[in-house]
């Protein structure tokens, strides 16, 4: 497995201090963050998953807790639209150039707005996708908010 990803280096660029994690990634998981939770020993509230969705037809990240779902309507308002839906997996892939399972928030092809739910800030230290499968960054939350220039919600149903 590489290290070097498009996701670990622009978290370098950043000047972020964070450590890598591999885990065995299951591709028939049912719910690939909760896997990785799992797979690396951590509370599933402390392990993100990255989803890309649209709100009003324009893409967005969002970032939340891997055992949490997006609420629809705190998502929209938070990214100042009326609707948000999730985006088609093959859509998601051409956007972020990365494949579903690991997708992260980090190093995605075209830059879009990032949501992050407002728990993630509650812990110290917090794991999102290093920029493939089975392969965990972690990271202070409020470093990765100012990196991403984030907007912070409640975004969780």
């Amino acid at each position: 497995m590489s290290k070097s990803t498009p996701a670990t280096l622009a978290l370098t660029r950043a000047g972020l201090t964070f450590t890598l994690h591999a885990y065995d990634y299951d591709p028939s998981a049912e719910r690939i963050g909760l896997q990785a939770a799992e797979a690396l020993g951590e509370p599933p509230s402390r392990v993100l998953k990255t989803l890309m969705t649209r709100v009003d037809g324009r893409p967005v990240c969002v970032v939340l807790a891997s055992d949490r779902e997006v609420a629809m309507k705190k998502l929209a308002a938070a990214a100042g639209g009326k609707s948000a839906e999730m985006m088609a997996p093959a859509e998601a892939e051409r956007m972020t150039g990365y494949r579903i399972g690991g997708v992260s928030p980090f190093g995605q092809k075209r830059k879009v707005p990032t949501v992050l739910d407002r728990a993630a800030l509650e812990h110290a230290q917090v794991y999102v996708n290093g920029g493939q499968r089975g392969l965990q960054a972690r990271l202070d939350p409020a470093q990765m908010r100012d990196a991403l220039e984030a907007i912070v919600a409640e975004i969780s149903a």
